[in-house]
């Protein structure tokens, strides 16, 4: 491991045209080319693929194509993941999400960061700080998460959402920046059970029909 990457994975500057980090992205580019290529019903493919992409433990992930990463190795995916189409994964670092997570269309996760002075910039030096996203978590459509930006379990992110900064748990969160609008709470859960409940029934009733 080149002193580059170390620093990276410190959450140091780098500089990221290292010979090492240049061949590890061209890498992934290479992988996330095949899956991005893969026939709708090449689900075993994906999932041999996945498996040497990122760190999915229950190897259950399920990514719709296309989608986009970086590295790879510092994306560690919980049980049951979902991710529609068009995710970006920038893990320059690490990106930890727990169990139960869903992405809408066209999220970006992005660790990634540039200096704000230009000649600093220019001389290919970055940084990157960690994505954390807890349990029970809904991302919706064109969501975008920042650097070093940590998201509580039990959180629903609304469409186009801009978060720069924590969202507790058990929130609805909007905006740009994306900010808590209001408590997950007993209310919800009445609400959902009893559409659960609804649902259950027609189904029941269009068993008993024959349909």
């Amino acid at each position: 491991m080149t002193s580059e990457k170390k620093m990276m994975i410190a959450g140091k500057l780098y500089n990221s045209s290292d010979e090492e980090l240049v061949r590890m992205r061209l890498n992934m580019k290479h992988n996330v080319y095949k899956y991005n290529q893969t026939l709708p019903e090449e689900n075993s493919e994906r999932k041999t693929l996945l498996k040497k992409m990122l760190d999915c433990p229950s190897a259950d992930a399920h990514i719709e194509i296309p989608t986009r990463m970086d590295y790879g190795e510092n994306i560690h995916l919980g049980k049951r993941f979902y991710a529609n189409y068009d995710s970006i994964f920038l893990d320059i670092a690490p990106i930890t999400i727990g169990d139960n997570v869903l992405l809408g269309p066209r999220v970006g996760l992005y660790t990634a960061g540039h200096p704000i002075v230009a000649a600093i910039r220019n001389e290919s030096l970055e940084y990157g700080h960690p994505i954390t996203i807890g349990n029970n978590v809904w991302l919706g459509g064109g969501v975008t998460i920042c650097p070093g930006v940590t998201i509580g379990s039990n959180v629903v992110i609304g469409a186009g959402s801009v978060v720069t900064k924590d969202i507790p748990s058990n929130v609805v969160a909007v905006g740009v920046p994306a900010h808590p609008i209001r408590k997950i709470d007993s209310r919800d859960e009445e609400f959902w059970q009893n559409e659960k409940a609804n649902y259950l029934k027609e189904k029941k009733c269009e068993q008993q029909a024959g349909y």
